[in-house]
Parts: C-alpha cells; structure tokens; sequence
C-alpha cells in the first residue's frame, strides 16, 4: 500500500493492484453540474473520483459502488482519511445484481471509469485488480449502462470517460435505454496525436442534441503539461 496526495485529498492506493491515473482528474473535472443532492460512483476503486466530487459539491451525499473487497476497503479507508465519513460511503455492490432494481435511491449524478475492453482485445492483466477495472470480465457495457439507467433520477446525469474506438457502441446503447448523450470531448496525449479518451455526460429522458467541445490536449510537444491540464491539477 502506498499514501498519496492529490489536490486536496489524501489516498491510500494498492503498491501493485489498481492505482488512479490522470482519467480520475478529467472525469471529476468535466462534472459542471452547478449543484447535486446525490452522487454515485460506479467501479469506484479506491474512491478518487468520488471524494474529489464530495469536495466540489459539499452538500452532495456520495455513493461509491465497488464489487472488488480489496478496493472497497482502500474507499473506506480514504473517505475517513479526508474526514468525508458523514457524507460518502463505500457499497460492495455487484452492478448485474438484480438487487439493483429494486433499490429505492436515485441520484442526480452518475460517474464512472468503467472498463472497456472487451474480454478478447488486448492483453489480460496478471494483476486482477487490473484486470478487472480494464476488462469486461466483471462488467461488460451494456450491463454498465443497464445499471446507470436504473441509479438515475428522470433528468440525472451521467458523466464518464471510455475509449473513443468504442463510442458509436457506446451512443447506441446509451440510447436504447433511454439515456441520451448531450455532452463529448475527446481527450488527446498532444495536439498531434489521436485522441486516447472521450468524456461523455448523458441525461436519462434528455432530448435529442449532442455538443461536441473543443479537445483537451494533456501534454504540449515538449512534455510538459498544458495551461489547462496544469489548472486541472491545481485549481
């Protein structure tokens, strides 16, 4: 285990299993709802993007979903860690239950860093804490949405990060059950490379309109980060 510090917050990672990347930052900061009552983090991991959202919304209540015991004990310890244990909580939770169904919360806000690679692409992780949050193993995406779609307020929102090669996959599934994209920007290393990311914000019942913002570049040609990823890092 390993103690690290981000903006404001203070974390306990796994040394070997699944640690937090740059994907956490832009998720919580593609967010810009201007208030929310309740938030859910979907495939939490150790609770990064959760407790970075219960401190920029601090009258929301934050949920974080995680089905690996590992993880979900590194979220419990980080949200007392960062004194948030009034208003975040850890939930083992297996998002195919059909349990789920039948919850009666609902909230404004939905995030997540789901895993998008299908099971046969790629290389499997040796580690499964990788593995898990990189592959469907646990978690394919119709099943994802499928969850968020049953979490959601009529109205609430959806925020995420996934991998452009799969988006149009991701639109339509999105749409069939009844959560429409509204929001994208995709997200590139430099400004003369592919894009390696998409941020997308989904409303459950939204109308038909999609807005596509300008990229977001990480690194400038020289390798160090962009004004804009620095005022990411450091708000």
């Amino acid at each position: 285990m390993t103690f690290d510090s981000i903006r404001d917050i203070q974390l306990y990672q796994s040394a070997s299993g699944y640690r937090f990347s740059v994907d956490s930052l832009l998720l919580s900061d593609f967010v810009t709802l201007r208030e929310a009552v309740s938030i859910a983090d979907l495939g939490a991991g150790s609770g990064i993007i959760g407790i970075l959202l219960a401190k920029k919304y601090p009258g929301a209540s934050v949920d974080l979903f995680e089905i690996q015991e590992s993880l979900l004990r590194l979220a419990e310890k980080n949200v007392l860690l960062n004194h948030l244990g009034g208003r975040v909580r850890a939930i083992k939770c297996d998002l195919r239950s059909q349990a789920l169904a039948s919850t009666s919360r609902r909230y404004d806000l939905v995030v997540s860093n789901p895993p998008f690679r299908r099971l046969k692409s790629g290389l499997l992780n040796a580690e499964e804490e990788k593995a898990v949050a990189r592959h469907e193993i646990k978690l394919n995406l119709h099943e994802f949405v499928a969850a968020t779609a049953c979490l959601l307020r009529t109205k609430g929102r959806l925020c995420l990060i996934y991998h452009p090669s799969r988006l149009s996959e991701l639109i339509d599934t999105l749409r069939k059950w009844g959560v429409e994209p509204k929001r994208i920007r995709f997200v590139h290393s430099t400004i003369s490379s592919e894009s390696k990311m998409v941020l997308l914000e989904a409303v459950k019942g939204g109308r038909t309109y999609l807005r596509v913002e300008k990229p977001l570049y990480i690194y400038e040609e020289d390798g160090g980060y962009t004004e804009e990823m620095e005022a990411i890092y450091n708000p």
